[in-house]
């Protein structure tokens, strides 16, 4: 098993990787009450899957459990669901020193810490994802968020968890497209910071895929060393620093967009899009070698994860796709900045991007390839 340190002063956290943790939390977790029972916010696919060992090793431990089950996806991420979830939290009487588990993948994680950022002006969580997009990504950091009609993400907190549980037992469960986007935010971290993690992917990612336990803890532990780091740097993204980990996302939630936000294109499948494109569209730039920008769309594809916009079959050219951009929570001045690429391992953050550029930089995509 790996630990993990989130360095954010009194706010720091460990997140812990490796099997069998879901039914340890009881010896792992503080802030769980006896006097009353842990509420726990859960996705249906993974209640079902591993709830049983999750409550079974909470009950062994004297405690009882209340459930608040969670089921249709994104659209979850709503203002009906956040409503709901916070009236039956404060119906079973939690407490700001209580820990509210969240057990599932990114779309829990987010509603859950939303909702506990809000009650009673802050209350305890403790993130149990069982997807490798959450492992790696949305569990830790603090971003938690509902979505609008304005776009994804925009209503939202930071708020950290006081645990994470990185349980790879639950991976094996995950249907393989799944976790083929989990592994696009694999990737990101070797491409925007690690070239070494990135060569180890190119390699070994098979191994990663395959769920081999060694392989899989290396990559989940590296991954989420990686974003502590930054976080540590720049909690509330205010220096730029954290805005690095929004590799592949600009343009992936563009094309998210396009595509209604449905199971057409899944987020983590976006992001390895996004990244090729942000890899093309540094080369347009001449920041980007050819050969790195190829080899990032190689890697991409040796996943099976997306590497073309033709694929996806949309109706909308690149300035369709650019004003679904104006609604990032990146702009600022009326400017939208870019993550791109000088080098594998080598991302900046780039402010004097002219999105007409960018629409004409996809039309030309969307017919070339």
């Amino acid at each position: 098993m790996s630990v993990i340190p989130v360095e954010l002063g009194g706010r720091s956290y460990d997140v812990h990787v490796g099997r069998g943790l879901l039914e340890t939390l009881a010896t792992i977790g503080s802030g769980l009450k006896k006097n009353r029972a842990v509420p726990l916010v859960a996705d249906s696919n993974a209640l079902a899957h591993h709830g049983a060992r999750l409550i079974g090793g909470l009950e062994s431990a004297g405690h009882r459990v209340a459930i608040h089950e969670i089921s249709g996806g994104e659209a979850a991420k709503s203002w009906s669901q956040l409503e709901r979830l916070t009236d039956w939290l404060l119906a079973q009487g939690v407490e700001r020193g209580d820990r509210v588990l969240a057990l599932g993948g990114g779309v829990v994680g987010d509603l859950t810490g939303l909702a506990c950022a809000i009650l009673k002006r802050g209350t305890g969580f403790i993130q149990l994802p069982t997807t490798l997009l959450a492992q790696v990504d949305s569990s830790v950091g603090g971003k938690t968020a509902i979505n609008t009609s304005a776009g994804k993400n925009l209503v939202g907190a930071f708020h950290q968890p006081s645990l994470v549980l990185a349980d790879l037992d639950t991976l094996a469960t995950l249907p393989p497209r799944e976790l083929r986007a989990g592994y696009a935010e694999v990737l990101k971290y070797g491409v925007l910071g690690d070239p070494a993690f990135f060569n180890w992917l190119s390699d070994d990612g098979a191994a990663v895929l395959s769920l081999d336990p060694e392989a899989l803890e290396h990559a989940i532990s590296t991954s989420i060393a990686a974003k502590a780091r930054i976080v540590a740097k720049d909690e509330r993204e205010t220096s730029g620093r954290r805005a690095l980990l929004n590799l592949g996302h600009t343009f992936g939630h563009a094309l998210e967009a396009a595509t209604g936000f449905s199971d057409r294109l899944l987020h983590g499948e976006a992001v390895a899009l996004g990244m090729v494109l942000a890899a093309r569209y540094s080369a347009r730039r001449n920041h980007l070698s050819l050969d790195d920008a190829d080899r990032v769309t190689r890697v991409v594809a040796s996943a099976g994860l997306p590497t073309e916009i033709s694929a996806l079959g949309l109706d909308c050219d690149g300035s369709a796709l650019t004003a679904h951009m104006l609604h990032d929570k990146k702009m600022k001045s009326g400017t939208l900045p870019f993550i791109l690429l000088r080098g594998i391992g080598e991302a900046y953050l780039a402010r004097d991007v002219d999105l007409a550029d960018v629409a004409q930089f996809l039309d030309g995509q969307s017919q070339a390839h």
